[in-house]
Order: structure tokens, then C-alpha cells, then sequence
């Protein structure tokens, strides 16, 4: 009898372990859907959008107040279309502008948004106007390497 008990609180002790190491890798990946706040749909397109990812934070401040919902391509203008959901707690004013960021160097990319003067504020389905792209680390490489190299053979052009 005394066997039957410890193998069930050890039997228990690992399903919670089990569950609190899901809910915790859950949670890290920005992939548990635990957030029951309302929230409100803005699209935003960009020429773009790097390593922006489904779920990344959308960013105020720096105080989260989203996150984006999808990602599309509009075969159209050619541009990545982000859907982004906000919570219902931040009104934000219709010229709003968003930019792709990234946390650090090489850290994840999120939405930072930038609020505007309009006394009119964003409703479901509103479109953002003004949007800033990803800087890319390798375009900017090549380009300095570009630039570096038309420097010097300038230079070493006789007069």
C-alpha cells in the first residue's frame, strides 16, 4: 500500500512538471494564446519586412500593445501586408506611423508604433498610412563594401 501511494505522488509530481515546462515554453515563444484583453485589427503594408514574424510584439513606448496577427503579400503593389492586432485599452490617433525594429543587433524584430497629432483614433479594419521596412543588416553591409569600393577607386584614378 505504502508503494501504491509514493508511485502516485511521484506520478503526479511529473505531470505537473510536465505541464509547467509546456506552459513555460508556451510562453517564451510568444505562442500560448493566454491574453484574453479584446483587440482591435489595423493593417499595415511594407516594402519590407526582414524577419517580422506571426506573433512578434507590436510596441509603444516600449510597452507591448500587440501583436501581429498574420502576414500576406499583396501581388498587387508588391508589398508585405501585416495584420496586427491592438488592444482595445490603447486608442491610437489614424496617423499613426509603424516601423519594423529589431531588439538589439541581432535580436527579434517587432512593430513599433509612433503616434500621431489626429484627434480621430484607429477602428477595426483601418489601414496604416505611414510605414518604415526592415533594416536589413546584410543591404547595409553591402552597400558601406559599395560605397568603400567606389571610394577608393576614385581615389586611386590619376588627375
Amino acid at each position: 500500500m505504502q508503494r501504491a501511494t509514493l508511485d502516485l505522488w511521484v506520478g503526479i509530481f511529473v505531470v505537473a512538471g510536465i505541464a509547467a515546462v509546456l506552459f513555460l515554453a508556451l510562453r517564451v515563444g510568444n505562442m500560448g494564446s493566454f491574453d484574453s484583453a479584446s483587440t482591435y485589427t489595423v493593417k499595415a503594408s511594407f516594402d519590407n519586412i526582414g524577419g517580422l514574424k506571426a506573433r512578434a510584439p507590436i510596441k509603444s513606448a516600449g510597452v507591448v500593445v500587440g501583436r501581429v496577427s498574420e502576414i500576406g503579400f499583396d501581388s498587387n503593389m508588391y508589398e508585405a501586408t501585416v495584420m496586427m492586432k491592438l488592444d482595445t485599452r490603447y486608442k491610437f490617433p489614424k496617423d499613426t506611423s509603424a516601423s519594423i525594429m529589431t531588439s538589439g543587433l541581432l535580436g527579434e524584430q517587432y512593430i513599433a508604433l509612433e503616434a500621431g497629432g489626429e484627434d480621430k483614433k484607429l477602428v477595426e479594419g483601418d489601414h496604416l498610412k505611414i510605414t518604415q521596412g526592415a533594416v536589413v543588416l546584410e543591404n547595409l553591409i553591402g552597400q558601406f563594401l559599395y560605397n568603400k569600393s567606389e571610394g577608393e577607386s576614385k581615389t586611386a584614378e590619376p588627375r
